[in-house]
């Protein structure tokens, strides 16, 4: 059956139509996100969501959502959507960063060339038939600094045009290296030498915890008398009363804002300033920018649902289309070593060790960890799934630690999964073949060579003869086909183990009858989602 997504939002037709050439089912009703209450009742017929600023994703609509596997918002803000109730639900959540960085850029631009040049007064004055052109005194942009908080995507953007403009910029950013600085031409400073050095100030981060009141009024006294201060990232970065304060005692010169702490903003402390520029939130508001960020979310989305690949997610690690056939049968392993230690895990897990080697180590690690904590949990909540399982992992105060090596072996790649209880430690490895099969390759220390089926029988007992016998005997009598029968033990007279490969679920008495002969350490049956 294809995928469905509704579209809830305004999105172009050239996006809906994304889908459709993909051969996705839509419903395009642009209208549908103002209501919460009819988006509430038919969410749970979809597989994904596409949705602009309007829709609002809560905890309370997710929880009709039983089948919703992607949220897809054409732009970067995605304070609309409830991440972490997204995430334990089991929902990607993918934003679209790049498709507006451009005209966001050139928006905090032109914010500071109509801050410096006070145009919007200047407009409004001469439309009013008067000619106050004493009152005007604007600052040139050549040769002042540019201090700029945020040197990621649009920051960096940012950074280019106003060394074209002669501007000097300098850059606070806790995660830009020398070379990116170097390479952008700014000069790396901490916050307090920006707020003292720089005439214009402009910010590019996103709202976090860390970043809130990043300009608050302690940070705001530090700066350079006649500071323009220019905010188009998210309201809530600056200290609004303190800087309408500022501004009323001339200490900063001018501001420029495009977002702010509440929205829609019809009251704020900055209104009616002098040489305070303020629009409604329009950095992403160019045809451009919209057509472009709705055709990538259309593409995300698709890519998702039909492939498997992640791109611009908030709450799981990106995997390109092109990994995602690379990775597809490693992320089954994964997920196949989790369910094996998943259903034989009765006690509360402590610590999750995942060891990459060779061919494997080189891979998205992220993803196929997600893959092997989602099949653990799945033992116990078959509704986790590779987003939802680290955040219950983390809840939980489940470690999990992973470590990659050079080949070693005669795999190309191998991993191997290590769980410890405050009882024991279970460990088990695993490889893929060259016909793209997964296959268990060791459990406890023991080599085997077993093909993982959708039935599994697991037993383990003393290396004794008879056993083989006694296995097969009790199996034979009670209907039970074996399609594959893999032995394996660590000594002669030691610790041995089967794994066989069922063709269908064994029953329970025929386990209880195994159980009964006394000989098996264990008798567990294994299920495995082997499609």
């Amino acid at each position: 059956m294809a995928p469905k997504v509704l579209v809830s939002d305004k999105l172009s037709e050239t996006a809906v139509q994304i889908f459709r050439d993909r051969g996705i089912e839509v419903d395009f009703e642009p209208s549908l996100g103002k209501d919460k209450d009819k988006l509430a009742e038919v969410i749970g017929k979809y597989d994904g969501l596409a949705i602009r600023s309007a829709t609002k994703v809560t905890e309370k609509l997710l929880a009709h959502a039983d089948n919703l596997k992607v949220v897809g918002r054409a732009g970067i803000g995605t304070d609309n959507v409830d991440k972490v109730a997204a995430s334990k639900k089991g929902v990607i959540v993918m934003n679209t960063p790049f498709g507006n960085m451009i005209t966001t850029a050139e928006h905090a631009i032109a914010m500071m060339f109509a801050v410096a040049r006070q145009i919007p007064e200047a407009s409004a004055s001469t439309h009013a038939g008067k000619w106050e052109k004493s009152k005007f005194m604007g600052v040139e942009l050549t040769a002042k600094t540019l201090g700029v908080i945020g040197a990621g995507n649009i920051g960096g953007i940012v950074c280019e045009r106003a060394l074209g403009l002669k501007m000097k910029v300098i850059a606070y950013d806790p995660f830009l290296s020398e070379e990116r600085a170097d390479k952008l031409g700014v000069e790396k400073v901490d916050l307090d030498t920006l707020l003292a050095r720089a005439d214009f100030i402009t910010l590019h981060v996103p709202l976090t915890d860390q970043t809130r009141n990043i300009l608050s009024r302690e940070a705001l006294e530090k700066t350079k008398k006649g500071v323009r201060i220019i905010n188009c990232a998210r309201g809530g970065l600056v200290d609004e009363q303190a800087l309408a304060d500022l501004l009323k005692s001339g200490h900063v010169a001018g501001a420029a804002f495009d977002v702010f702490a509440e929205e829609p903003a019809t009251e704020n402390p900055l209104f009616g300033l002098p040489n305070v520029v303020c629009t409604p939130h329009l950095g992403a508001s160019t045809t451009e920018a919209q057509e472009n960020v709705a055709l990538q979310v259309a593409e995300q989305m698709s890519n998702y649902l039909l492939s498997g690949a992640v791109e611009n997610a908030l709450n799981m690690p990106s995997v390109t289309a092109e990994e995602a056939k690379t990775m597809g049968p490693w992320v089954k392993l994964a997920g196949h070593l989790g369910t094996f230690v998943g259903q034989l895990t009765d006690e509360p897990i402590d610590s999750i060790e995942i060891l990459y080697n060779g061919t494997v180590a080189k891979m998205n690690l992220e993803a196929l960890n997600c893959a092997v904590i989602a099949g653990i949990m799945q033992a116990t909540n078959p509704d986790v799934n590779m987003v939802s399982a680290p955040v219950i992992a983390k809840e939980r105060g489940i470690g999990l630690s992973t470590t990659t090596q050079d080949k070693s072996g005669v795999f190309d790649g191998y991993v191997k999964l290590t769980v410890k209880t405050d009882q024991r430690t279970r460990s088990i490895a695993g490889t893929v073949f060259s016909d793209g099969k997964p296959r268990f390759i060791q459990i406890k220390g023991i080599n085997i060579d077993a093909e993982i089926g959708e039935h599994m029988l697991y037993t383990t007992n003393k290396d004794t003869p008879g056993m083989i016998g006694t296995l097969g005997g009790i199996l034979g009598e009670n209907q039970v086909n074996i399609a594959n029968f893999t032995l394996g033990r660590n000594e002669t007279n030691g610790d041995a183990i089967a794994m066989l490969y069922l063709d269908a679920p064994l029953p329970r008495d025929v386990q209880d009858k195994l159980i009964a002969t006394g000989l098996f350490q264990q008798v567990r049956p294994l299920q495995f989602n082997v499609a």
